[in-house]
């Protein structure tokens, strides 16, 4: 059985502007994660990931390296309990 996890994430930084939400659905989406990511309004990005915990654990990688154009100045990462999340949308 896999062993399923869930992380909420939120990405400090100049992270908006950059397609960051775009750079994370995509990499959620390659990887088969569900979950969301969007700007939040203080300039951070926030994402909940949701899969297998080495695929959400890649997702979360990305969002400490940045897409091309982003710097990231902080990652704060909370595990929480699945909840069977469907597909990955940008909010």
């Amino acid at each position: 059985m896999e062993d399923k996890t869930r992380v909420h994430v939120f990405v400090s930084g100049d992270v908006q502007g950059a397609d960051f939400c775009r750079a994370v659905a995509d990499k959620a989406n390659e990887l088969g994660v569900t979950g969301w990511v969007r700007n939040l309004a203080d300039g951070r990005v926030e994402a909940v990931l949701e899969g297998p915990r080495d695929e959400v654990y890649r997702v979360v990688g990305l969002c400490r390296a940045g897409p091309k154009g982003a710097t990231v100045s902080g990652v704060q990462v909370d595990r929480e309990p699945p909840r069977n999340e469907k597909g990955f949308k940008i909010r």
